[in-house]
């Protein structure tokens, strides 16, 4: 990706964009957290199993060294004996030590991200055998900060290294007449300082890495506005579809209503903006059913289809808006307005305006 790419992306990666790059193997990954786990599990080692493996080795090393003299260069089952004893020695003994740092090199993986299969990740592809892509991905930007830091992790080991055994350099003289017994003990004293230093430098790396990985892998996953926005509308549906199936819902529902006029016995209004039409029949018992009602263009259109079918409009501009706030279109007044539903009834039924309907 060229920086002008990335430098169109100026939106912070969604949940949805996080998650699919995780689905596909791309996570973050920071080397200098192996590095201190491989490190920890050496020191480890040191620590725990290195004394314990010195003594498995050395009687071997001393039976070896016991019986050379004696050992006839042309017997061959004496010397293949002999080998394979030294070897299942150094084998039995160096297998713990092994076997931790392989462990602390696991384990320092999984801590970062949880293992998952992705086979994208396997996929061939032309661009991992291509020259100029190699090219590109050793001596481009990131290739230069690899190498940055490579270069000062070789720096800190060499000058960490350097100064415990300036540190240590007086004391090496009076290591010749030590028993010959207990410099094994000795050198693994002053290898374990060493190794001590080195994973506390590499626990200082390997926080600096892990933050400089995530950071980086979520800057190399920042959108634009435009894939932001498209993701919206995936996720939530095209605003202006849904603004569309709304007002074709809305339309289909103006028309159901307007054909109940039909069977409207009267339109409580006020002068313009509110209409309710009602039902009211007296052999079908119960209380005025709402059949439709709108507030300033529909409520205009309920006027007009009251002339066309010759429903009676009566303006009463409180009871006009509190039947629309308070009653659903099908359903029945309720109680609070039976009185005043009634006088309009009333004086309707006094002038025969009520229409006589069985619809």
């Amino acid at each position: 990706m060229s920086e002008e790419d990335q430098d169109s992306k100026t939106e912070q990666p969604t949940e949805k964009r996080l998650s699919e790059a995780i689905e596909k193997g791309n996570v973050p990954f920071a080397r200098d957290v192996v590095l201190l786990g491989s490190m920890s599990a050496i020191l480890a080692a040191g620590l725990l199993v290195a004394s314990w493996s010195v003594n498995k080795v050395l009687p071997a090393l001393k039976t070896a060294l016991d019986i050379s003299g004696d050992l006839l260069l042309d017997d061959r089952q004496a010397a293949a004996t002999l080998l394979a004893a030294i070897v299942v020695a150094m084998a039995s003994a160096t297998l713990p030590v092994f076997g931790l740092i392989g462990a602390g090199t696991v384990i320092a993986s999984l801590l970062q991200n949880a293992p998952s299969a992705a086979a994208e990740r396997i996929m061939p592809k032309a661009s991992r055998i291509s020259p100029g892509a190699g090219w590109k991905r050793l001596f481009g930007k990131a290739g230069w900060i690899e190498f940055g830091k490579s270069c000062l992790k070789l720096i800190i080991v060499i000058a960490i290294t350097a100064m415990l055994l300036w540190s240590e350099l007086g004391t090496l003289p009076d290591s010749l007449f030590v028993e010959p017994s207990l410099l094994p003990s000795l050198l693994l004293t002053k290898i374990v300082h060493v190794i001590f230093a080195l994973t506390l430098a590499a626990f200082a790396l390997a926080i600096a890495d892990l933050t400089w990985s995530r950071w980086k892998w979520r800057r190399d996953l920042r959108m634009t506005r435009h894939e932001v926005t498209e993701e919206m509308k995936q996720a939530e549906g095209d605003p202006l579809i849904k603004a569309r199936i709304r007002s074709i819902g809305r339309q289909r529902a103006s028309r159901r209503m307007l054909e109940k006029m039909t069977g409207a016995t009267m339109v409580v209004a006020n002068p313009t903006h509110f209409a309710v039409a009602l039902r009211y029949e007296h052999g079908e018992g119960g209380a005025p059913l709402v059949v439709a009602k709108g507030v300033d263009h529909m409520a205009q259109k309920i006027r007009e289809k009251a002339a066309e079918f010759d429903v009676p409009v009566v303006e009463n501009k409180p009871l006009a808006r509190a039947l629309y706030d308070k009653v659903e279109i099908d359903q029945q007044i309720p109680p609070e307005f039976y009185r005043a539903v009634a006088e309009i009834i009333h004086y309707l039924d006094s002038r025969r305006r009520l229409p006589n309907r069985r619809n």
